[in-house]
């Protein structure tokens, strides 16, 4: 009897035991999941040797800087609308002090496409219109500012050359390593000249393996973009006498292929760029002030039916490319 009584005992403390144990089990919460902040802040800065926009440079092929702030809002985790302001360095032809860009779009994911919609506005504040004459090729009288600067070669140059466009990407992610993407672009006033113009373009990229640098925290990619911007006819400031209420700018294709390399937020970038257009064309588009070969000096070399004067342009030719840049955001890089 005393054997059963011990036993009972026994088995009622382990049960006893084991109940407690359920019970401090059940007992623990699981931990809540982190809220979602649909706020979000990205923000970088770079410096390239030579500012090409569309295979042109916008920097005279010298140095320039840049910088952007692009607060975000999330709507979901597959919804983002943005709005975005940046900054660059510039030597345009009206000398305007630099460019300013405002935007704003929304971005959607839907599987492995991405879209991206939405409006960009480039603002030259500083510039000085360059003309030489009371009116233009049309007869339109211009400003007293405009007629008591010229420019040396004979280009001419608008004081505002601030325009806008609207735009749409699509880029699809095939797997970690490779990317193809589309874009459209259009303003009906391409740097305020009264031409029309649509860029389009194709892009990829293929993004190495990590396993090929370990650790190391180092990434590669090579990516490449071909494009065809279309122009249409300037307004009469820009005319020439065989066509006196403004030139139909050439369309041309632009290019470009490069390597990058990443480490944490930095990304240092080199790349080629080019483009078809003659020098001669280039410098109707362009007006650059450092263009030469006039008829003056040697005659007729670069005369287009746009291009009357035969000043050359290599705004617009083959380029070399090395840009270093950090870009950050508020919700990863900083935590």
């Amino acid at each position: 009897m005393k054997k059963l009584a011990l036993l009972a005992t026994a088995l009622a403390m382990v049960s006893g035991s084991a109940l407690a144990a359920d019970l401090r089990v059940k007992a623990v919460k699981a931990p809540p999941p982190p809220a979602f902040d649909p706020w979000d802040i990205a923000f970088g800065a770079g410096i390239t040797n030579d500012y090409i926009f569309r295979g042109i440079t916008q920097s005279n092929h010298k140095p320039s800087v840049n910088a952007y702030f692009e607060p975000r809002f999330n709507v979901t985790k597959d919804f983002q609308l943005y709005v975005g302001l940046g900054a660059a360095s510039i030597s345009f032809p009206n000398r305007a002090a630099a460019e300013v860009d405002a935007y704003g779009g929304a971005r959607y994911t839907l599987g492995a496409f991405a879209f991206d919609v939405g409006a960009w506005g480039y603002i030259y504040p500083g510039g000085t219109c360059h003309y030489g004459a009371a009116t233009d090729t049309a007869g339109v009288p211009l400003s007293l500012e405009c007629q008591q600067n010229a420019l040396i070669n004979g280009n001419v140059i608008k004081k505002d050359l601030s325009f806008f466009e609207v735009y749409g990407k699509v880029n699809y992610t095939f797997n970690d390593n490779f990317s193809l993407g589309g874009n459209v672009y259009y303003t009906p006033s391409f740097l305020n000249s009264g031409a029309e113009g649509t860029y389009a373009s194709i892009v990829g990229k293929a993004i190495a393996p990590s396993a090929w640098f370990g650790a190391s925290g180092i990434g590669m990619y090579v990516s490449g973009e071909f494009g065809r911007q279309w122009l249409g006819t300037s307004d009469s400031f820009y005319g020439v006498p065989a066509f006196p209420n403004g030139i139909n700018y050439a369309d041309y294709n632009t290019w470009n292929i490069g390597i990058g390399f990443t480490y944490k937020v930095f990304t240092l970038d080199f790349r080629y760029s080019d483009t078809n257009l003659s020098k001669g064309d280039c410098n109707a588009f362009t007006s650059d002030f450092s263009a030469r070969g006039n008829l003056a000096v040697n005659a007729g070399t670069f005369v287009t039916p746009i291009n009357p004067t035969g000043v050359g342009s290599n705004w617009c030719g083959a380029a070399g490319i090395v840009k270093l840049s950090a870009d950050l955001t508020a919700m990863t890089s900083l935590k």
